[in-house]
């Protein structure tokens, strides 16, 4: 007989949507530092609560069952925003930490006045950087893992709410001489390119900007960070399609040429991103308005 007193834990829904994610016990014993009976007990607690088993024992594996599937649909944002809460009113107004995430662009050449003109105003306040391409950025978030990101590419995934908070430009750039005269994309299309890594919203946005202007773009090389890609040209006649603050000092100093293209205007958004169910503190509210401006001040003189 069930027994009517007993009442769902957080911990145990912890436990459960842990299992879920890891799919063997022996990972989630490790990753919340229990013992292996103590996590299954759990689950057969939480199942006698319920009053259904939540997976089925396959093969001596733990598979979600309907059941199951429908209970973690319900209590996974719930507990994400328990935990949200938790976190948030540990901090202060003024006081505590911001966990930040930023595209390769944005961390670069955005970020690091933005983020010490913030601590100067907020001594008390402790900004963890993350820096990831699009890809990695929208992946924590959605892992609870950031607060707020800041990225470059596309976003479609109705988890996150995304806010645009400024416009960038991307150009071609080489050192390749030839280059220097009006042409259109599809006839450097063979040239060596070099291009930011898959996930990468520079990449992303270039290749989808291009798709009905070219064949085939040769990618010669891929490269995790913009910096690497700026070296790489200095010494080789390699092209590249860049986001311009990137590149702005070397096309000003004739370092690099912008290649002049015809019926080419490449442009993207700069995106602020978090999780729908994000608890929005006073403390993070702060922080965004404060990186917002600033940013669109950057933008601006810059352009």
């Amino acid at each position: 007989m069930k027994d009517k007193k007993e009442k769902l834990t957080l911990r145990q829904m912890e436990i459960f949507l842990n299992v879920v994610k890891e799919g063997h016990l022996t990972n989630v014993a490790k990753r919340m530092g229990l013992s292996q009976s103590a996590i299954s007990m759990a689950i057969k607690e939480l199942e006698k609560i319920l009053g259904n088993p939540l997976f089925d024992r396959i093969n001596k594996k733990l598979i979600l069952n309907e059941m199951g599937r429908a209970f973690e649909k319900e209590i996974a944002p719930i507990v994400k925003k328990i935990n949200d809460i938790e976190y948030e009113f540990k901090n202060t107004v003024n006081k505590g930490m911001v966990r930040v995430g930023a595209s390769t662009t944005i961390v670069d050449y955005l970020m690091p006045p933005i983020i010490c003109s913030y601590m100067n105003n907020y001594p008390d306040v402790k900004v963890a950087l993350k820096e990831g391409n699009t890809k990695s950025i929208v992946n924590l978030i959605k892992e609870g893992e950031l607060d707020v990101g800041f990225i470059e590419g596309v976003v479609n995934d109705a988890d996150i709410i995304k806010e645009i908070v400024g416009v960038d430009e991307l150009v071609v750039v080489t050192t390749d001489e030839e280059l220097n005269h009006e042409c259109f994309i599809d006839t450097i299309q063979t040239r060596k390119w070099v291009l930011r890594e898959e996930g990468s919203g520079t990449r992303e946005v270039f290749l989808d900007y291009v798709k009905d202007k070219v064949n085939h773009i040769n990618i010669f090389l891929e490269l995790g960070h913009t910096e690497s890609i700026k070296s790489l040209l200095m010494n080789h006649q390699c092209v590249t399609c860049i986001s311009k603050i990137a590149v702005k000092n070397e096309i000003e100093n004739k370092k690099l040429i912008q290649v002049p293209l015809k019926n080419f205007e490449c442009k993207r958004n700069f995106l602020m991103i978090y999780h729908k169910d994000k608890y929005k503190s006073e403390l993070f509210e702060k922080f965004v308005y404060f990186t917002k401006s600033m940013m669109v001040k950057m933008l601006e003189k810059d352009k």
